[in-house]
């Protein structure tokens, strides 16, 4: 067998390796109607993900009024609690994710999930669903300290270091993933399944999915 071009795959959580937008969208909503707001869509939630809770509370406020300032805070909160305890009720793989995983390690990779969730919220969905011990390090939204998460390089930067580099890549499906990757001088790969915050062709990635299926060997291709 040919040796496999990377040593260590990195993946993105929301909309790359998990479709998790139901639950993100019901904790939206239950701080939106804490704040007498309409709700939004589960159809529309999508486009909301991608930054991390606090935006994508403040982009569904922007959208349902915009919000006074020191009105914001209670409610991020509230969606937090919300989504603490409810993060894994429709939460599931995409189809092929477990195939995939699994693949890569037969290959000898090392995996990792760098994600703009909240690292606690990410270990626990992970765990709940049976996924979390497949990865060497999970690296969340919080994990480096503020200012410090995708689209800035240093969480995909301190994954290489806690797998010990080598050749390394990324997976995600959205803007932040794809600039993450290009600052830490990583070749990156677009979900195109995913919450894509722009066109997959418009990301600006080496290379785009549209399943898990083609992973490998579009990985083999780069």
């Amino acid at each position: 067998m040919t040796k496999f071009p990377f040593d260590i795959v990195g993946f993105d959580l929301d909309g790359t390796l998990l479709d998790t937008h139901q639950d993100l969208g019901a904790a939206v909503n239950h701080a939106l109607a804490i704040a007498g707001r309409p709700e939004v869509p589960i159809g529309q939630i999508e486009g909301l993900i991608g930054g991390g809770a606090k935006i994508m509370l403040k982009k569904a406020l922007e959208d349902t009024g915009g919000i006074a300032e020191g009105e914001f805070r209670p409610l991020y909160k509230a969606l937090l609690a919300y989504y603490s305890d409810n993060n894994a009720v429709h939460s599931r793989p995409y189809p092929g994710v477990v195939e995939a995983l699994d693949a890569l390690a037969e290959r000898g990779v090392k995996m990792a999930v760098v994600t703009n969730k909240f690292e606690s919220f990410a270990t626990k969905i992970l765990t709940e669903l049976g996924l979390a011990d497949r990865f060497e390090t999970i690296i969340g939204g919080d994990t480096m300290g503020k200012g410090r998460a995708k689209p800035e390089p240093y969480p995909i930067i301190e994954m290489m270091k806690r797998l010990g580099g080598g050749r390394t890549v990324f997976i995600g499906d959205s803007s932040y993933d794809i600039a993450a990757a290009k600052a830490a001088d990583v070749p990156s790969v677009a979900a195109a399944f995913g919450y894509c915050n722009k066109p997959p062709h418009e990301l600006g990635a080496d290379a785009i999915i549209t399943g898990f299926d083609a992973l490998i060997e579009t990985l083999e291709g780069l």
